[in-house]
């Protein structure tokens, strides 16, 4: 294992093995061995598959563009046969709950020539964003291990970042790609609604907020995954528009001359603004101009709705609910407080709280949201927003579990990425800037519904102008420069 190949993205790897200059076992292989060096530390993958994982990758692999590469998938939505499904959740723990079949999402990756080596951690059933579950305790984010991951898909944030594997699979419903991308340093791409499915279990989630993807740490690699397992599937309720050309062809065009408008304060009343997330996006906004781009300050007045939270809420809590009514019958009993965290049986309760009629007033408003949202870029509006990820850096350990506290602390920090899910809009988070501290700060970038060539362009521009690929976490010996 060489310290080359820990840091090639997904596609240099495949390209290895398509030039017979290593196999896929031997890609396997040494992502093995990095997650025994660095997972005791990290606790970012959760369920081990090594055994089978060398067997796969010595057997018949399909020839598809990733052979060989090795993936790390998220322990909450997708489900791969035979292996562990716990969502985060004591109680699954605790039975050794198992997926009898692969997600059409996992069949894809197979197809495209992945070799799952393993499942990362997430918080119980993804509901808030840092990955800190009492069924296998905090993942650790490798530029500094006291502090957070984000989440909710935070231990594939923290593997990609430190090398584990080149790319792991998210899923994001109110920023889970996009904040674990902003907390680790690396990129992560929240599609449009539709764009990739759910099936077969589940046709929507979150009103079909909630969207499967990948976080890696470039953005060919972005595109080429998603080139491979986008697409509608029968009987899923959303197809997002089909693009014109492969999303891998759009690294490295020219993006054009665009508008783009800046976000750069607090939609919460009474919150105060993050110098340092300010500066991000306001050094973002000059790096913008500077390749030929037209900024100025504006954004969807929509965003500054206050409605927005109770209307979200009322769909994320019923969702929730939902989900732990399935779980007792997984598990043959009722779920109580000693399988529930604090958090998710408050949600239980708000979601039990939501009667019917509730519910559907809060699905219109959130369609009328959307539309709200929507006119901001069509027909001759803006082209891109820029806002911060998250309302503050990584925050420590244990300061976003905290029980007394953990619900206002996720609300102030987490301002500018759920609107985006329930609008489907896709949206991406770029490792553009560093704290003062030596923590990454994300800044995410959105377009219209549909419009992932048009970020994965603009994206591969600003890759190529502030490269981000040398910098390495101080877990893996290689401290990252402060930016």
């Amino acid at each position: 294992m060489t310290t080359d190949l820990q840091w090639l993205d997904a596609t240099a790897q495949a390209a290895l093995v398509r030039a017979g200059e290593m196999s896929p076992t031997e890609l396997v292989a040494a992502a093995l061995d990095r997650i025994d060096a660095l997972n005791p530390a990290l606790n970012a993958v959760i369920h081990h598959r090594a055994e089978r994982a060398r067997d796969e990758a010595a057997g018949d692999l399909p020839d598809g563009p990733f052979r060989g590469v090795p993936l790390l998938v998220k322990d909450l939505v997708l489900r791969s046969e035979g292996d562990p499904y716990h969502c985060g959740c004591r109680a699954l723990r605790a039975a050794d709950h198992r997926s009898d079949h692969d997600s059409t999402l996992m069949r894809r990756f197979r197809q495209a020539g992945f070799v799952l080596v393993g499942r990362t951690n997430v918080p119980e059933n993804g509901s808030t964003i840092t990955t800190e579950p009492l069924a296998y305790g905090p993942c650790r984010n490798p530029w500094d291990l006291d502090h957070s991951t984000g989440g909710s898909s935070g231990g594939s944030g923290a593997a990609v970042a430190a090398g584990l594997t080149p790319v792991a699979h998210g899923n994001d419903g109110g920023g889970s790609i996009r904040i674990p991308a902003s907390e680790c340093g690396i990129v992560g791409l929240k599609p449009s609604r539709g764009r990739t499915s759910l099936g077969p279990d589940v046709g929507e989630s979150w009103l079909g907020g909630v969207v499967e993807g990948v976080l890696s740490r470039s953005v060919r690699d972005t595109a080429a995954v998603l080139d491979a397992v986008a697409g509608y599937e029968p009987g899923d309720p959303y197809s997002a528009p089909r693009p014109q050309r492969p999303w891998i062809d759009e690294v490295g065009a020219p993006p054009g001359q665009l508008r783009v408008g800046l976000l750069d304060h607090p939609l919460m009343p009474g919150v105060g603004a993050d110098a340092e997330c300010r500066a991000a996006v306001e050094r973002a906004g000059r790096l913008l101009e500077s390749l030929g781009h037209h900024v100025e300050v504006g954004h969807p007045a929509a965003l500054e709705d206050l409605e927005f939270q109770g209307h979200f809420l009322s769909v994320v809590a019923t969702a929730n609910t939902a989900d732990f009514d399935e779980w007792e019958r997984w598990l043959g009993r009722p779920l109580g407080e000693g399988d529930l965290e604090p958090g998710n049986l408050l949600l239980r309760e708000i979601g039990r709280s939501v009667s019917a009629s509730q519910y559907l007033a809060s699905v219109s408003w959130l369609h009328g949201f959307t539309r709200r949202m929507e006119s901001w870029w069509q027909p001759d509006g803006f082209d891109v927003l820029v806002t911060p990820v998250l309302a503050g850096p990584p925050p420590p350990i244990g300061w976003l579990a905290d029980p007394e506290h953990d619900m206002e602390r996720v609300l102030a920090l987490m301002q500018y990425t759920s609107q985006f899910n329930m609008s489907g809009q896709p949206a991406i988070s770029l490792p553009l800037q560093w704290s003062s501290a030596g923590l990454p700060l994300g800044v995410q970038f959105v377009a219209s519904y549909g419009r992932e060539d048009l970020l994965i362009r603009l994206a591969s521009q600003l890759e190529q102008a502030q490269p981000w690929a040398q910098r390495r976490p101080p877990i893996t010996g290689q401290p990252g420069q402060p930016g």
